[in-house]
């Protein structure tokens, strides 16, 4: 592929300083995705220029006359510290023309909404947990017929683990009341409870548009040295807090003693979870099997952590592709995506 002309959009407080190459990890861990993404890139001989994004998208436009680029990389996900605003920076760059990696606006509104997500997956055939949703102001929650005892309570759009600990799983009505409160109260907006599948957490990363997909190894996370009377779930303590996650012995790898078949099924309904949604760039889809090896869709994460050692780039290295090759993958696939102002009308869309 030709070299290109990158613009790296960013959040204006991740963005890289001068010279934070030469920095200790200690010093970059904050912006360690947007720095591994931006030296990368370079390395690969294309022309990048970085852009810091606050309060206004004006800056993208600005960026866009004057630096002429071909494809922005774009690792913002969310704006006005607005999770939900994620997918309208990707529609404005719709608006600009701007060919752009990662997901597009409709697919980040669906993964990101985790009620609406569920239920589009399950009519589409997909396993999921049953669940309930509840919205700020309704005084007493309480599980329909269906959906059973112990249930995770989280928040319906906020991504990160935001609001989940150890208490996040219930089992009685008093304690859901509580914990939903407490979620309003916490975080806002609407929350979902949901049956609890206790089990391997397990993740499968897929890049591509459309039925032309690089589908990754399947990924497992567990914790070594989780006290017995705790629930094997990340948390937010567990998500953002080092020395606690390696208290517990986080881990995290291909999946363990998982049958060739089983990998198989995993991968293709991830797969099948990616295509009814209509996700498109790359995204990773987090899973859930049960001692009786039923596999469960949990949620769809856009635009994942693109930091070299993480999850999803470490799947990709996994089946031979170096972290550059990832990143090259990645570029390609939004130059091949087919926005709605490419396609035109009565053409094909993707």
């Amino acid at each position: 592929m030709k070299k290109l002309r990158v613009l790296l959009l960013v959040l204006e407080e991740l963005l890289p300083p001068p010279g934070a190459e030469e920095l200790d990890w200690e010093e970059t861990y904050p912006y360690q995705m947007e720095l591994d993404v931006q030296t990368t890139l370079r390395a690969l001989g294309h022309e990048v220029e970085t852009v810091g994004v606050g309060t206004d998208l004006e800056v993208i436009r600005e960026r866009q006359r004057a630096f002429r680029p071909d494809i922005a990389f774009n690792v913002i996900t969310d704006f006005h510290d607005i999770t939900s605003y994620e997918s309208h920076v990707v529609s404005y760059l719709e608006l600009l023309k701007l060919p752009y990696t990662g997901c597009n606006p409709r697919g980040i509104m669906l993964g990101n909404d985790k009620a609406l997500c569920k239920q589009i997956l399950m009519w589409h055939g997909v396993r999921c947990p049953s669940f309930t949703s509840f919205h700020p102001g309704k005084r007493k929650p309480r599980l329909p017929a269906g959906v059973d005892y112990p249930v995770i309570v989280k928040s319906a759009i906020e991504h990160g683990s935001t609001g989940i600990s150890q208490a996040s799983v219930v089992k009685t009505d008093k304690q859901l009341e509580k914990r939903v409160a407490y979620m309003f109260d916490r975080v806002g907006g609407e929350v979902i409870a949901e049956q609890f599948v206790a089990g391997r957490e397990l993740t499968v990363s897929i890049v591509g548009n459309g039925s032309r997909l690089t589908v990754l190894p399947v990924w497992e996370v567990w914790y070594s040295k989780l006290p017995k009377n705790k629930h094997a779930i990340c948390t937010e303590q567990v998500k953002w807090d080092i020395e606690y996650a390696q208290s517990i012995g986080i881990k995290t790898g291909p999946a363990r003693r998982l049958s060739a078949p089983k990998q198989k099924e995993c991968q293709a309904i991830a797969k099948k979870a990616y295509q009814a949604l209509g996700l498109s760039g790359y995204a990773r889809m987090d899973l859930r099997m049960d001692a009786d090896g039923d596999v469960y869709v949990i949620e769809a994460n856009v635009n994942p952590d693109l930091t070299e050692i993480e999850d999803f780039s470490e799947a990709a290295q996994a089946q031979g592709m170096g972290y550059d090759g990832l990143l090259q993958l990645v570029l390609e696939t939004g130059m091949k995506y087919r926005a709605p102002w490419k396609a035109g009308p009565n053409k094909k869309y993707q």
